[in-house]
Parts: C-alpha cells; structure tokens; sequence
C-alpha cells in the first residue's frame, strides 16, 4: 500500500474541524428530567440513594421544572408517591394527587416545558407490584382499567404525554382507548416498550418507596438475557397506538438500543435509569473518574447506538455544558 492518501488524523487535529465532523450531537432537547412529587407544600427532602434528587412537593416541583427550563431544558417526568396505599392502586388516579397537582403547578410556572407522566400501579399499590395481585401472582388484563384511568387523570390535569412502565399486556391500547373515549385523541403515549428486569433500578425502588413485598417482577419485566424479543415488544406497542418507544435501562443495553434503532424509525427513548447515574456518581467521588467527563461520554454513548431521547437524572448538571 503507497503512503497513506487517507489520514483521518487531517479532522482530528484542528478542534474546530473536529466539532464540525462530529457524528453524534448532544443537545437540551435529547433531555428529559425525572421529578419525584410528594403531597403537601415547601416539602424538599433530598433523596439519599439518588445524590442531587429530591421529593418534591407540587410547589417545589414547579420551582426544579422553572429553574430546568430557564437552562435550555424542555421536559420532565413525573413520579407520584401517595399519602395511602392500597391493594389496587386507586390513589393513582386521584386528580387531587401529587401528580395532577404538580403537572398544573408546573404547567402555571413553566408553560412551555412538556411534562410526562409515568403511569403505573407500583407506587401506589402496598404491595409494591404493577399490576393487580391475586393469589400472589400478578394478573394482567384486570390491571388494565386501573392504568387507563390513572393515564386519564394526569392528561384531564393538562399532561402532554403519559408514559406506561408496567409492562402489562395490551396496556397501550387500553390507554389509546380510554383517551380517545374522553376526548383525548391528540395526546402521545411514550411506552417503556423494553423495560428489563434489571438490577439498575435499586436506588429508584427506594426513590419511588415501589420495592415488591414479595417475589419480583421477572414475571411482566423482560429477562436482561433476551435481545430480540425487544423487537416483538415495540412491534406490539407500536402496534397499539404507541407514538414514542422506549429501552430502559440504557447504558447496560445498548446492542438492545441499536437493534431497536435497526428495526423501526419511530421515535426512540432511553432512561438512564439510577443505579447507572449511582454508580457515575460513587465512581467520581472515589477518584476513579472525571464526573463530567464520565457523565457526558455515557449519553454520548447513548445518543450514538440510536436514542433521540433521553431520560436522566443528570440532566440538569449537564445542561450548562452543551
């Protein structure tokens, strides 16, 4: 082979040509920001298993998502945790809950901000499941009604989009129905389409107080093991009447993040979930690594195998630096 006429090393030398063939771009609007919302007023408790988060009362929640929107942010996701707890779920669709509250504070303090909500039983439920329990085991078609109705309570509050992770059977289309029914035909659902079993979550079970009381939930969530079962799962919600799907957790997945991106050109979602900020986190406080370097590498990593959105808890640190 002669000299090399082809020296990619020519792009790589001049920072400003070097910005101007980069391939993958990070910007405000790739981010989403996770709140979790409490009952009550000027309640702020910092969250110990998820370092720089808080539970947040709707008038605080509406100050984070005011100060997030004023450094280039552009939504949030709502999780709600509720005064009580039953067997069904039923605060969930309470429109005087934490997350009908905060999505109308949020929406008076910061019009132009998107908020998603998440709908799931998990939070709301004492025995920390996400769907209906009978006999200990979780039942799927009765849970359907109960998402619905807590999907249509957030939209009825003035949500944008709501987003289902219960990973229930035919709970897309159980929503799309209801909202259509009431009126509601033009607000997107974000389906956590491929959502793991997945060990990552550990800090938010204890965030979201929505660990199980017995058993697991290997028995909805998909098996980490299993690749191209992703695709029958998207298929299915897109199928439904999904408008955005997602792979969660992220950094873990990303071969699962790219099949997806193969396979359909419909909007796509990845959620950093917590244990993968935690451990970015522990890592730089140990020394091992640069923080901000660490953290704008990863959903770099994650923005490059296909996603178009991001969910993350490190949102509002990384905004000041795009």
């Amino acid at each position: 082979m002669p000299w090399p006429i082809h020296r990619p090393r020519r792009l790589r030398d001049n920072p400003i040509l070097r910005d101007l063939v980069r391939e993958t771009k990070l910007s405000p609007l790739d981010l989403i920001y996770p709140l979790f919302v409490v009952s009550g007023q000027k309640r702020k408790t910092p969250i110990l298993s998820l370092p720089g988060q808080f539970h947040l009362s709707p008038d605080e929640a509406a100050n984070v998502a005011l100060s997030f929107a004023k450094e280039g942010g552009r939504a949030v996701l709502l999780f709600g945790l509720p005064d009580s707890k039953d067997e069904v779920g039923g605060s969930g669709a309470d429109p005087e809950g934490p997350v009908p509250l905060a999505i109308k504070a949020i929406k008076a303090a910061a019009p132009n901000l998107a908020v998603i909500t998440d709908v799931c039983l998990c939070e709301y439920t004492s025995h920390g499941h996400c769907g209906i329990v009978e006999n200990q085991k979780v039942k799927n078609d009765p849970t359907l009604p109960h998402l619905a109705k807590q999907a249509l309570a957030h939209v009825r509050a003035g949500a944008d989009m709501v987003a289902p992770s219960d990973m229930m059977d035919g709970r897309v289309l159980a929503i799309r129905r209801t909202l259509d029914e009431a009126g509601f035909e033009d607000r997107p659902i974000m389906a956590y389409s491929v959502k793991y079993a997945s060990c990552f979550y550990g800090p938010f079970r204890d965030a979201a107080d929505s660990a199980p009381s017995f058993g697991d939930r290997r028995g909805y969530q998909m098996d980490p093991a299993n690749r191209l079962e992703a695709r029958l799962e998207v298929e299915l919600d897109l199928a439904e009447g999904a408008d955005i799907v997602m792979v969660k957790p992220a950094g873990p997945y990303l071969d699962v993040l790219r099949e997806i991106r193969n396979y359909c050109d419909r909007p796509l979602a990845a959620y950093q979930v917590s244990g993968e900020m935690a451990m970015l986190k522990a890592a730089a406080a140990a020394g091992a690594l640069d923080f901000k370097a660490a953290a704008l590498e990863s959903l770099i990593g994650i923005k490059r195998a296909g996603a178009d959105l991001i969910l993350t808890y490190l949102a509002p640190e990384v905004l000041p630096w795009l």
